[in-house]
């Protein structure tokens, strides 16, 4: 059987983004303390005033730990999903509430994994978007918990979209990339200071320009318009909902990196095309 269609082939490409989801969990967790880390000590630096000592921290080190009681998790408790099941979503250790984001995460890398082997089946295309979602995913629920979007990751997948383009791994002609990328960036920095200078305030942050450059080097200029439509859209709608529930964060400030994610995500499963006609374009 072709390993295209065969289902074994589907299976460890889930099983995988399993495994990578579960990294991400850590990504997600991790990187903005690590950020508030150099950026304290390149402060203390700029001063003169001794960085503060904190016990190293990086993706890999300390091993997992849980967050209410500090009880160190053993790898057979950081089993993606199964784990979580068969804790039933709490500590071993103390009994507290383990979040439910840790699996949905792993599912949710795990089934676009799956979906991009199947589309692709066993190229280097195939692990191109994987690389792509598991980006996305990442500076999605690092901008929904902190605000940020790391230059760690936004930038690296604008240069890796391009190179993509040029390798013939995305689909995408390297001139419709560049031009996306240039387009994607320069089009929210123009938004953002038009409405500084009519208002007095910041709309976005630049992070927002470098993740919708990222977007337009991998899917092409063309899918701009209808990935900002729908990141508009759907960022309204959540952020009146939240509003009338009390849910907004201080100032009001719901961030836009997760819509432009969730915009990406779609144009890149049902076409810039189909997404326009979802928005009655």
């Amino acid at each position: 059987m072709d390993l295209l269609a065969s289902p074994l082939g589907i299976a460890l490409a889930a099983l995988l983004g399993l495994l990578v989801g579960s990294f991400l969990n850590v990504v997600i967790h991790r990187l903005p303390q690590m950020m508030e880390r150099r950026w304290a000590a390149e402060c203390a630096e700029m001063t003169g005033q001794p960085a503060p000592e904190k016990p190293p921290l990086n993706l890999l080190h300390p091993r997992s730990r849980c967050p209410s009681c500090g009880a160190g998790i053993a790898w057979y408790q950081n089993i993606p999903v199964l784990s979580y099941l068969l804790l039933r979503g709490k500590c071993k250790a103390c009994g507290a509430p383990i979040g439910l984001r840790y699996p949905l995460v792993e599912l949710l890398t795990g089934g676009l994994f799956a979906w991009a082997f199947w589309v692709h089946g066993p190229t280097w295309a195939s692990l191109a978007w994987m690389g792509f979602i598991a980006a996305l995913i990442a500076l999605a629920f690092i901008d929904w918990d902190t605000t940020l979007l790391p230059d760690d990751i936004t930038l690296p997948l604008v240069w890796a979209g391009l190179v993509a383009a040029a390798m013939g791994f995305s689909d995408i002609a390297l001139t419709d990339a560049l031009w996306g990328a240039v387009a994607g960036y320069l089009s929210l920095w123009s938004i953002y200071w038009a409405f500084k200078l009519l208002t007095g305030k910041e709309g976005m942050g630049y992070g927002d320009f470098k993740l919708f450059a990222a977007l337009g080097a991998w899917l092409g200029w063309q899918a701009l318009i209808p990935v900002i439509l729908l990141a508009s859209v759907i960022g309204a709608v959540v952020g009146i909902a939240m509003k009338f529930t009390s849910g907004l964060r201080e100032g009001g400030y719901v961030p836009f990196g997760p819509f432009l994610a969730f915009g990406g995500l779609t144009a890149l499963l049902v076409g810039p095309e189909q997404l326009l006609a979802w928005i009655g374009l």
